[in-house]
């Protein structure tokens, strides 16, 4: 492809856009080969799951709380059936995900493979725009929660108590800046924030069971109080699954676990076309981290409904939004209670941290691909910036409100998890495994009827995802426009026939004539060159006819196969498959001039009709106006006018 010098960049420039495409490099786009990549590189699979681990562990945080205030002395029971839908429904599909797309794309990877054209396009975008909201809701709505913590401390409410705000944002800017420091910074960080946490939670949890046993009139007043509240065992386990849906958000991270796979070390050797190794190791990660959570989530949710008084829980209660802070403080004095707070802290404001590994992985692989975002959106510290920027306008809105986000943060998550069980049951149907595809269509299902119910209960969620889904496709819209004119074919390729055609004319004059194929019959070819003979006042027949026959659109980059062939032995054609038709030919165009050293002319006829409605067929079909937007292309892609191949139009 030809190519124009710039300047060098700037070293702010040349810093920003270090490590261009890391988040997504290796992987070839639809249509195109694969090009040869590298031994993966990578990160052992237990360091990773810390990163994702920051969000997943850390729901400990609030999670015994929410489930004690959703389900009161059903909390543990309530809290099992979560670790079993975890387990026999959430892992499962997971782990499919992760050999049904090991380059991190997840779910939507998937999904977009069934449709094509701007449907397609607008099915994705509308799911970036969930996941958006998951993953920006992770950001702020966990450094509120660690400003929470903070402001709540018994040694911090008096200095702190109207700083939640101020606190947040510098939390939200920290995390930014961690990233734009680096990515293995990150991962270092949440692997010690991990660690440390989990320790102390194991201490109190042990010293909460210690008190339980000790003090054994707790179990049996508990008990009591149950059956007298519920009267049998099936009415309890029918009411802890009325109330799961409330319980969901300990079902976060698992997005996350498959988002970050890119950085999940392989076996030595392996490529990105055959992670045989990273999809093992992922599939571990995700393993390990759901046993993690699911002991501790049955642990906590039973020590702190036994130990804790009710009316703590609620709003202005001592454990609201910090039940296990709480138990530190109560069983293990203050100095150790600081400790744990400090702890959960970090890991809260952490969680951010997978949210904005998933962030980085998935815009860059679908936005600029689409045309829909500018090329510096697939290097790192841009998108940085960019979402730290966003995270500070929600946490603006949002005053800092934990509740207020909770209902986003849910709706998000269960999106995910349910689109992610509908393309694995898909997967498994195509595959013809008609038991896995059965078991995944419950589990659809069950993730259905959560969202479904999460969304009547609290439909602030679906409102917030919306206006991420308007913002993204208005953003994308803009971009896709604002990038219309530039030249997006990757490569070109002629074959033998086809190069035959071009040299030949490269001792010559190159001419080409630009036809929409109809018949195809001799009379078409004849007319034609009658035509362009005619109204350019030009002698002779040495042309060479090019047709672009449109494919799919709505694509944006792709690369371009020239075909020759001769048709009634004597009119030499060339055709080219493409998104887009003006692209096509300015492509073809340059790389004829690059390869002869000749300028090469093109001839068109005008188009009929509104100027206006045949730009929309171009932005919208790839064909339309063309002759001045193949001029326009050629323009923005070569500003040397006396380099730039000539376009006539009669």
């Amino acid at each position: 492809m030809a190519t124009t010098e710039h300047p060098p960049p700037s070293r702010l420039r040349a810093w920003m856009l270090e490590g261009l495409s890391d988040m997504g490099k290796g992987h070839a786009q639809q249509g195109q080969q694969p090009e040869a990549a590298p031994a993966h590189k990578g990160q052992p699979w237990y360091r990773v799951m810390c990163l994702t681990g920051v969000d997943y562990f850390s729901t400990l945080g609030y999670q015994p709380g929410i489930a004690a205030l959703a389900a009161g002395l059903l909390s543990p029971i309530a809290t099992i059936v979560l670790v079993i839908v975890t387990l026999a429904g959430a892992l499962p599909v997971y782990r499919r995900v992760a050999d049904e797309s090991p380059h991190g794309e997840g779910s939507i990877a998937m999904l977009e493979r069934l449709l094509s054209f701007w449907q397609g396009k607008l099915f994705v975008l509308t799911l970036l725009g969930f996941a958006a909201t998951d993953f920006l809701i992770t950001i702020t709505l966990s450094a509120a929660d660690a400003s929470t913590h903070l402001v709540e401390n018994p040694h911090l409410t008096s200095a702190l108590h109207d700083k939640q705000l101020i606190i947040t944002l510098a939390l939200v800017a920290l995390l930014g800046a961690v990233f734009l420091k680096g990515f293995l910074e990150a991962i270092g960080v949440a692997v010690a924030l991990v660690g440390v946490y989990l320790a102390l939670n194991v201490v109190v949890v042990i010293v909460g069971f210690w008190h339980v046993v000790t003090a054994g009139h707790v179990v049996t007043d508990w008990a009591h109080a149950l059956t007298a509240e519920h009267g049998n065992v099936v009415a309890m386990v029918g009411v802890a699954l009325i109330v799961f849906p409330k319980l969901a958000l300990g079902l976060s991270g698992f997005e996350t676990g498959v988002a970050v796979m890119p950085h999940v070390k392989g076996d030595a050797g392996e490529t990105e076309e055959q992670p045989v190794g990273r999809i093992r190791d992922t599939k571990k990660l995700l393993t390990t981290a759901a046993l993690i959570m699911s002991v501790f989530l049955i642990a906590t949710s039973f020590i702190t409904t036994l130990l804790i008084p009710e009316k703590e829980f609620e709003s202005g209660g001592q454990a609201n939004g910090r039940a296990l802070a709480y138990l530190a403080h109560e069983y293990l004095g203050s100095a150790f209670g600081t400790v744990y707070d400090i702890s959960t802290i970090a890991i809260l404001w952490f969680a951010g941290a997978s949210a904005m590994a998933g962030l980085l992985n998935l815009m860059p692989r679908y936005l600029p691909r689409y045309g829909m975002a500018p090329h510096w959106a697939r290097a790192v510290r841009p998108m940085v910036i960019v979402f730290t920027l966003v995270a500070f306008l929600v946490t603006w809105i949002f005053d800092a409100d934990v509740d207020a986000q909770g209902g986003a943060y849910a709706t998000g998550v269960l999106v995910l998890i349910s689109s992610a069980a509908i393309a694995v049951t898909i997967a498994a149907h195509k595959a013809g495994q008609r038991k896995w595809t059965i078991g995944f269509a419950v589990i659809s299902a069950v993730f259905l009827y959560t969202t479904v119910v999460n969304v009547i209960e609290r439909p602030d969620g679906v409102k917030i995802g919306a206006c991420f889904i308007a913002g993204i496709i208005l953003v994308s819209l803009l971009s896709r426009l604002a990038r219309a004119f530039e030249l997006r074919v990757t490569s070109v390729t002629l074959d033998p026939m086809a190069e035959r055609f071009i040299r030949d004319m490269a001792s010559r004059k190159i001419r080409f004539i630009a036809n929409e194929p109809d018949q195809r019959d001799k009379a078409e070819y004849r007319e034609k060159i009658e035509q362009i003979r005619e109204d350019n006042d030009l002698p002779g027949e040495d042309f060479v006819f090019v047709e672009v026959t449109v494919l799919d659109p709505s694509e944006f980059e792709a690369g371009l196969t020239v075909r020759g062939e001769v048709l009634h032995n004597r009119y030499r054609v060339l055709t080219l498959e493409s998104s887009s038709i003006p692209n096509a030919l300015a492509a073809l165009l340059l790389h004829t001039r690059d390869a002869t050293r000749c300028i090469p002319h093109i001839y068109f006829e005008w188009t009929e009709g509104n100027p206006f409605a045949n730009f929309l067929r171009f932005f919208l079909f790839g064909q339309g106006e063309v002759a001045p937007v193949t001029r326009e292309v050629l323009r923005e892609a070569e500003p040397d006018r006396s380099r730039r191949p000539r376009v006539h139009t009669g």
